[in-house]
């Protein structure tokens, strides 16, 4: 009995909102990452599963289709990305300086504006989806599947929108184990939604997506249900969810950088992905295998990006901004070393990791050849993920926003349509594929050097909430 009630206070506490105002910065940092870590890399299983059901019981073709779909879905999310990052930010320092009503009122107003962006991109989204992918040069020979599995997304768009800036909210006080929990189980749904609709219904592509919509629905019902049970932190009801213009204002000011940032990403991966499909639909498809193991290499970069947004803004709340710099140090060089272990991993076992995905030894080698291009860059990605989080955690989101715009815009889109006409020859005529890893490199490591630099020079220190 005495074991029992030790572990029910031990899962109690890792449910509850944790204070990093207090202790050893990367102690708490820790704390806070890993049940992220261990949450991100289950998101990220979405699109895993789904990548492997489809290689394996649909086929190469299929495979295409859904990664050509993937930068489309993220253009799709920018409006929620945004509205995510304004309510961490909000949320974390108004927990940190105790403020109730404030807290209490960025909560409603959040789920308000988030269910009217989710009608809108219903309505707008949809009758658009087949027009674009064909705008951007399409094979044929996938068209069909990835408008599909488009349509299917973003009729679905309300269970990720909800479910990301939910558990931003839910982790801004603190708390990064809840969401885990409800990502977890998410996730075993959707495992066993993709192999009962692709492998038992043979659904094809559609019903990949629709798994993914349905767990997705489930997580964010969960997080609902956390909020709800958190009456000692704000109040939840529907008088705090009546609009407020000086919320809104707030949220659209600190959210809309970190929204047009990824809008921005995601319109260079669209535009990228134009050149992409020019090479083919196998190197179409080794790009799918790369991004999914692509994903789970970032994602300690990302977890501690947003670890220290909430640090850093729960510590600017409590206005102890020594501890602030101290945590970005010691966080950043936490990021670093894992990022360098992660490359290491890749490097040596690449290959077989490529196999996951597919039977055929000429994608597994193109792949592999792709992806060891690109680990390098994974260790300067964890810098500028993790100062961005600090001066985003402090207020100021519109630094990263144009380090973003400089280094997608100015660098990766213009170098890949660069290096892909010097190169053509009667052999290559639309020149050396390698073109899109070495942009995305050249791109990355820029990004760590003027985050750095933009850190270093402090002005982010002056925009609190």
């Amino acid at each position: 009995m005495i074991k029992l009630n030790r572990i029910s206070g031990a899962f109690r506490r890792m449910n509850t909102p944790m204070d990093m105002t207090e202790g050893t910065p990367w102690r708490r940092i820790v704390a806070f990452t890993l049940p992220m870590l261990i949450g991100n890399i289950a998101q990220q299983l979405y699109s895993t599963v789904d990548s492997i059901v489809v290689g394996h019981y649909i086929g190469d073709n299929a495979l295409a289709a859904v990664g050509s779909a993937m930068p489309i879905v993220n253009l799709l999310l920018v409006l929620f990305i945004g509205i995510s990052a304004g309510a961490n930010i909000m949320v974390s320092q108004y927990f940190g300086a105790k403020n109730r009503e404030s807290l209490s009122y960025t909560i409603g107003n959040c789920i308000t504006v988030t269910a009217i962006c989710c009608i809108f991109l219903m309505l707008v989204g949809t009758p658009v989806i087949r027009p674009i992918l064909v705008l951007l040069n399409t094979p044929v020979s996938i068209l069909s599947d990835c408008t599909y599995y488009l349509v299917i997304s973003v009729v679905g768009i309300a269970g990720m929108a909800f479910y990301n800036i939910l558990s931003s909210i839910i982790r801004g006080m603190g708390d990064s184990f809840s969401a885990l929990w409800y990502l977890l189980v998410a996730t075993v749904l959707n495992i066993g939604l993709d192999i009962f609709f692709v492998a038992v219904a043979d659904m094809g592509v559609a019903g990949v997506a629709l798994a993914t919509v349905i767990a997705q629905f489930v997580s964010s019902i969960l997080c609902i249900i956390k909020l709800s049970k958190m009456s000692e932190q704000f109040d939840f009801g529907k008088s705090f969810m009546r609009p407020i213009g000086s919320y809104v204002k707030t949220l659209v000011r600190l959210g809309l950088p970190s929204g047009l940032t990824q809008a921005i990403f995601s319109s260079a991966m669209i535009v990228v992905q134009s050149l992409t499909n020019c090479f083919g639909e196998q190197f179409i498809a080794a790009n799918v295998v790369v991004m999914r193991v692509d994903g789970f290499a970032m994602m300690p970069n990302f977890s501690f990006g947003t670890a220290m947004t909430t640090y850093a803004g729960q510590n600017v709340g409590a206005k102890k901004m020594d501890r602030v710099i101290l945590g970005a140090k010691q966080g950043t060089l936490l990021a670093v070393g894992i990022s360098a272990v992660i490359t290491g991993i890749i490097l040596l076992f690449g290959r077989p990791l490529m196999g996951i995905f597919t039977d055929t030894k000429a994608l597994v080698d193109l792949s592999y050849r792709l992806m060891c291009l690109l680990a390098v860059g994974y260790i300067a990605v964890a810098v500028t993920q993790s100062l961005s989080g600090v001066m985003r955690g402090a207020g100021d989101t519109m630094t990263p926003m144009w380090i973003s715009l400089i280094t997608t815009v100015a660098l990766r889109v213009p170098i890949a349509y660069t290096i892909s006409y010097l190169t053509r020859t009667p052999e290559l005529p639309y020149g050396l594929n390698l073109c899109i890893q070495i942009s995305l490199l050249i791109s990355w490591v820029a990004g760590a050097l003027l985050t750095t630099a933009f850190y270093l020079r402090g002005k982010w220190k002056n925009k609190i909430i």
